[in-house]
């Protein structure tokens, strides 16, 4: 029986469903009302001396939140096995655990029996989603919120750059290259606690990269307060400024994941001129070398109205002279993921400076938390090395696998970054697209960068 029940959920993971996309002009007008309420709210405890706070400040979000062309009210169709893939590529680096950062991405794999649908349904919460969201519905929320928010923006972001690889990037990793961001983060900085919590770099060899900072967040509860959710993520994408002031394209998410009804994504964007960096073959950008921590002052400049001083606010500005260095940051920490994902953690450390979290990839690891990458598959006809992890799928021992594509880590292995890219972007259309392999027995996610999520019930 056991046996039968963990054959139907591996089955379930490998089928496509459809995930429901809220983003029209309504939703605008919504989360507009949603910001002006939380803003008058704010006020008030503000104008209360006796019970004002740092979290009653006036919040700067984005000013003009935009519909995502072509989408509306539609649908996309993927798998829940896809979703786990996206989220585990996203928390590798998360350091949340007791892993000391290895392994951290196989905290998606509690989530193997959250979703159900087919074809012709939309993705819901299955019995267990539900009852897991009775206990940790803000750690539920949020974490299924990032996947489906990552799914779904590397979709956006091809169909609108199809020339381009995406490389998605935790944030907080990336900024920590070039800014102290809490107290235990050696440097000068400011308390400004908003922040996005990913970088989209869209990127191709020899030409320079365009890169949108992304808020995504969920919650178990309706519409209204995916409106509130958005409002909040807009303050947190007006956190960083890549180029001029204000002209920073972003993306931000609210998936609402309701315990009756089906998955809806809530998404809205910001267009402007702003987001690129330099041509990474310019002198001085070598992706290949190591990086060191700098530091940044945390704040960004407002353009200067005639003879008035230059007026700057708390937040981190990516201006001319440091893009450069930024496409360095972004493409290392994109390789640090793979790496790490793959199970490597002296590959991985290789890429991170120390305020980015180098020392938790080396050395002591707790017992039952570490990550080898001693494990070699060929999934969907392609050979990939990497780690591999065994649990219980309703009683019935089940592993997963976790890694990249053979030659790829090989170069990433040696630090050849600049050749990984031109490998995955030579490549990026022949990856295979199929969802299960027979002779593995279970689901496969192959993604563009190399990378690949894989499970089975053991022999």
């Amino acid at each position: 029986m056991m046996l039968k029940l963990a054959k139907h959920v591996l089955r379930d993971l490998a089928q496509r469903s459809n995930v429901s996309i809220h983003s029209d002009s309504s939703l605008v007008g919504a989360v507009a009302a949603a910001a002006a309420d939380d803003d008058e709210r704010r006020a008030k405890k503000r104008d209360d001396e006796s019970s004002a706070k740092d979290d009653d400040e006036v919040l700067r979000r984005k000013p003009e939140l935009h519909p995502i062309r072509a989408w509306g009210d539609k649908s996309s169709q993927l798998t829940p096995w896809d979703v786990l893939h996206v989220l585990g590529r996203a928390i590798a680096l998360s350091r949340r655990g007791a892993a000391r950062g290895l392994a951290e991405h196989w905290g998606a794999l509690k989530y193997s029996q959250a979703l159900t649908g087919d074809t012709g349904s939309f993705l819901k919460l299955s019995a267990e989603g539900k009852e897991t969201a009775d206990y940790y519905k803000a750690v539920q929320s949020s974490e299924l919120g990032v996947g489906f928010a990552l799914v779904l923006a590397r979709r956006i972001l091809t169909q609108r750059y199809p020339d381009r690889v995406i490389s998605i990037v935790p944030a907080d990793t990336a900024l920590r290259a070039g800014w102290a961001l809490t107290s235990r983060d050696k440097g000068q900085r400011q308390n400004y606690r908003y922040r996005p919590q990913f970088f989209a770099e869209l990127w191709k060899p020899e030409a320079p990269s365009l890169v949108l900072p992304i808020a995504c967040k969920g919650n178990h509860s309706n519409a209204a307060h995916s409106h509130v959710q958005l409002a909040s993520a807009s303050a947190h994408v007006e956190a960083v400024h890549v180029g001029p002031w204000n002209e920073t394209p972003c993306l931000i998410f609210s998936t609402e994941l309701p315990l009756d009804g089906h998955v809806t994504v809530h998404a809205l964007c910001s267009e402007g001129s702003g987001g690129w960096l330099a041509t990474p073959s310019a002198e001085g950008s070598d992706q290949d070398a190591e990086l060191s921590d700098v530091n940044h002052f945390p704040q960004i400049h407002l353009p200067s109205n005639g003879d008035e001083a230059r007026i700057s606010i708390p937040g981190f500005h990516i201006t001319p002279d440091h893009y450069e260095w930024f496409g360095r940051v972004l493409a290392r920490t994109a390789a640090a993921g793979l790496t790490a994902f793959a199970g490597n953690g002296e590959a991985t450390a290789q890429y991170l400076t120390e305020r980015q979290g180098r020392k938790h990839f080396i050395g002591f690891t707790h017992a039952a938390t570490g990550s080898v990458q001693d494990a070699n598959h060929t999934l969907l006809g392609k050979r990939f090395v990497g780690t591999d992890h065994v649990f219980r799928l309703n009683g019935t021992r089940v592993e997963a696998f976790s890694g990249v594509g053979a030659a790829l880590f090989d170069l990433l292995a040696h630090g050849r970054v600049t050749q990984y890219r031109h490998k995955i972007y030579e490549h990026r259309s022949a990856w295979p697209s199929g969802s299960w392999d027979s002779s593995w027995g279970g689901p496969v996610s192959i993604h563009p960068d190399g990378t690949v999520l894989a499970i089975r019930l053991l022999p």
